[in-house]
């Protein structure tokens, strides 16, 4: 894949994306403010984490390392009745797998609710409420399964933009419900808001499949020639997004334990990990998302120069942007907090668990989007298991790190064992990678471009830091529109400092990504 095909994908699926976390953003910022990090919101994550952790392990797992990869295959070497054949037999065991979920979900609630949140265990009424708020969610995962079915047939496609927008409308939905029910809003409504996103995002996606060609239809027998090359990738790739999940209820298991970590840690890491994903998901997991289709092509091809050189370009432009965006948030993360979710019920409290949460999340920033890549990279090559393994050792890591680090940094501690898990994950998926396929092309001159990306965001990261001790002061003492203005002004001098570096030290990459940007104007 050309650099500029693989740029104008990540483009497209970029601003979707980002369109989707400044609505997120919003939506936070109306949620801190009508619950900050209280009793109420913290049952409405652990309910709404539950559904988010089946919709992973089943939905999105299975479309991306079986789904794309063979139906990308699909388009290559079979007729297009063939692949629209196998689309529908997908479709067909997507609709039962999903109903059997929600059905054993929601009598399964009341065990589930004290597994994942077992500090709720102590506030009865805590805990029943979050097993109320699961059973309503639990619909959710039926509508986000879907959703990831449809995706998974366009970006097979290589057609982004409808996926791409489609998560901005749950944003939307939560946002429309706050805006009218006001101060009488109560997370029995959000749930229903929740489930209304879900809606709309699988319904934005039906008319482009019909144009695209995908005409529903029952069929004949369940049974596909590629149904056992699916189950051959689908099965370690459900084990190996099983185990990330553990690692996610790990932490909220961790966190409900108030007593150890403090009050509020399940909302401070929820918070906190929205602002992580921010740069992770505009453009870290765009870029991942634009690679894949390329990447099976290229290997089904057995092209694999191509599959090195797509590899390559991705990997750089990650580093370009995650790690001053690393940076970034270490020094301006407490500022954005406050500006952000610092009204209502969100107190300095909260601003501080919640910085102290994003700190640490910060170290490990470039390995989250960089992962998402390099376990693609594997899924193109039809290779499951590695991942599983790798994610395997991440997670011993993490609960280890978890058990060490809770106590004296409470739900920093948390935050820090996650980046130390991702950073291991992503270094052992490259050494692995590299050893099943070789040195990559142009790998070379990756340790001179890495040292002057780093060089130029730790200059950036000075001058920020400098700029904040001496006028940050001043947030305290203005309204929110000179906080934000100023926060806006602190990140484009930031970015400005940082392109100025590589300009200087003449990377040769800062060109190409400077023209994608002008394209997507």
């Amino acid at each position: 894949m050309s650099t500029r095909s693989l740029l104008k994908s990540t483009g497209i699926i970029g601003a979707g994306t980002a369109l989707s976390r400044v609505l997120g953003f919003v939506r936070d910022i109306m949620i801190a403010n009508f619950f900050g990090t209280g009793g109420a919101i913290q049952a409405f994550l652990v309910a709404f984490r539950i559904p988010n952790l089946m919709r992973q392990v089943v939905a999105e797992g299975a479309t991306n390392a079986a789904f794309v990869p063979v139906l990308s295959e699909y388009l290559v070497t079979k007729e297009k009745a063939e692949y629209w054949r196998l689309a529908n037999v997908l479709l067909s065991v997507i609709l039962i797998a999903l109903l059997l979920i929600v059905v054993v979900g929601t009598f399964a609630a009341p065990l589930i609710v004290r597994i994942v949140a077992p500090g709720f265990v102590n506030e009865p009424a805590q805990l029943l409420l979050a097993i109320d708020l699961t059973r309503v969610l639990l619909p959710y995962i039926f509508f986000i399964g879907l959703t990831a079915y449809a995706i998974g047939i366009l970006n097979s496609l290589k057609h982004f933009t409808a996926p791409a927008l489609a998560p901005a409308f749950l944003n939307l939905s939560m946002i429309a419900v706050m805006l009218f029910f006001g101060q009488r809003i109560d997370v029995a409504i959000l749930s229903c808001a929740v489930l209304l996103g879900g809606m709309l995002q699988l319904f934005i996606q039906l008319p482009v499949l019909y144009a695209k060609g995908m005409r529903p239809e029952l069929p004949k027998t369940l049974y596909h020639p590629a149904a056992r090359t699916i189950t051959r990738l689908f099965l370690p790739r459900l084990l190996g997004a099983a185990v990330y999940q553990v690692n996610v209820l790990i932490d909220t298991i961790l966190a409900s334990l108030y007593w150890i970590v403090g009050d509020g840690g399940i909302a401070a890491l929820y918070y906190a990990n929205r602002l992580i994903q921010l740069p992770t998901a505009i453009f870290g997991i765009s870029l991942a998302t634009a690679a894949l289709p390329a990447l099976s092509t290229n290997f089904a091809q057995n092209d694999m120069g191509k599959f090195k050189d797509t590899l390559h370009i991705s990997l750089k432009c990650l580093f370009l942007i995650m790690i001053p965006a690393t940076v970034g948030l270490v020094i301006l993360g407490n500022d954005i907090i406050r500006i952000l979710f610092e009204r209502g019920e969100f107190t300095a409290y909260s601003t501080m668990i919640t910085n102290q949460a994003l700190l640490f999340y910060s170290i490990g920033l470039f390995s989250y989007a960089g992962i998402k890549i390099l376990v693609y990279s594997f899924y193109s090559m039809k290779d499951t298991m590695t991942p599983v393994k790798t994610a395997s050792i991440s997670l011993i890591i993490n609960v280890v790190f978890n058990l060490i680090l809770m106590w004296p940094l409470k739900i920093g501690g948390l935050a820090l064992a996650t980046s130390i898990a991702g950073l291991t994950n992503f270094f052992l998926l490259l050494y692995l990678l590299r050893k099943k396929i070789g040195p990559l092309d142009g790998e070379k001159d990756m340790t001179p471009f890495l040292a002057k990306v780093i060089l130029s965001s730790v200059v950036m990261g000075i001058l920020l830091y400098f700029g904040v001790k001496n006028f940050g002061v001043l947030l305290s003492e203005r309204g929110i529109l000179h906080n934000g203005l100023y926060l806006m002004a602190s990140i484009t001098l930031g970015a400005l400092i940082y392109f100025t570096g590589l300009q200087i030290l003449h990377v040769k990459e800062l060109g190409k990504f400077l023209r994608w940007i002008l394209r997507m104007q």
